[in-house]
């Protein structure tokens, strides 16, 4: 009796010494891969919690895992240019495998930190104008993504405001004139607006930048104070109060199918072409 379970524990022993070398093997075989994450709102923001749910929910259905296989590094801005440059820098350094970078303002930093490290962006107005890739079919360098929207949709912006408002004559176009540089202060809005509203025949456009997401709060209450028609390019402006919007489901950017471009470039980096949403 004893001999016997002397020899079955030897056997069992045998059995897991040779089966630890490949369990090991097996968990070192795949290296954990590291994305970094720069966003553009601040940590607390709802819309921020909403992209970063969708971003989590992209990466388990694609087969990654925080923990096993990935390690994500987030940033959250806050609009705040110094600390996006910061962020930036600080994410170029750690050499990730690939970077997520939202918005203009948070890209533009990120390729002047590194021009080797794969960028992968979302909510980029105009990436072409703004130097980022060299066209829409052939991107070049280091960096592809996902343009925020055409620029042909200004057309429908005034059309709905004219709808909604068919008394409006004049339209201010309320924009970030640096959009890959960062963001403005509060006053600043404030000021623009109520140097522009004269007559009840006024209206607005509000078009996208992290300095209208991050200030959406201010712009709604501006709007409604001054009695301003007004058509928001994103549909948080109208969760926040405001009239109306038109424009793309700013979280698709975040979802599998979109995430798979970042994930690929994980593994390894592919050619990619940019994509309107």
């Amino acid at each position: 009796m004893l001999d016997l379970r002397r020899r079955e524990f030897i056997t069992l022993l045998s059995s897991a010494a040779a089966a630890w070398p490949l369990a090991a093997r097996a968990q070192q075989g795949e290296r954990v891969r590291r994305i970094g994450v720069l966003t553009n709102l601040a940590a607390d923001d709802p819309e921020g919690q909403v992209r970063n749910t969708a971003f989590a929910q992209a990466q388990a259905q694609l087969g990654w895992t925080v923990g096993q296989n990935l390690r994500i590094e987030h940033r959250w801005a806050a609009a705040d240019a110094e600390r996006i440059g910061r962020y930036a820098r600080e994410l170029v350094a750690l050499t990730p495998d690939v970077i997520l970078a939202t918005g203009a303002a948070g890209v533009a930093p990120v390729l002047q930190a590194s021009r080797t490290v794969p960028v992968v962006f979302v909510l980029v107005p105009d990436p072409v104008g703004a130097g980022f890739v060299d066209s829409l079919a052939r991107p070049g360098g280091n960096a592809t993504g996902f343009v925020q929207f055409d620029y042909g949709i200004s057309g429908k912006w005034l059309e709905l405001l004219k709808e909604i408002a068919p008394g409006v004559a004049r339209v201010a176009v309320l924009r970030d004139p640096a959009t890959t540089a960062g963001h403005g202060e509060s006053g600043e809005i404030e000021r623009a607006i109520a140097a522009f509203v004269r007559t009840s025949r006024d209206g607005l456009i509000v078009t996208g930048s992290a300095l209208t997401v991050f200030h959406r709060d201010l712009i709604v209450t501006l709007a409604a104070r001054y009695k301003l028609p007004t058509v928001y390019f994103q549909r948080i402006f109208v969760t926040s109060g405001g009239l109306i919007s038109y424009g793309a489901h700013v979280v698709d950017q975040y979802r599998p199918r979109a995430m798979s471009t970042v994930f690929s470039r994980v593994r390894s980096p592919p050619t990619c072409r940019c994509r309107r949403r």
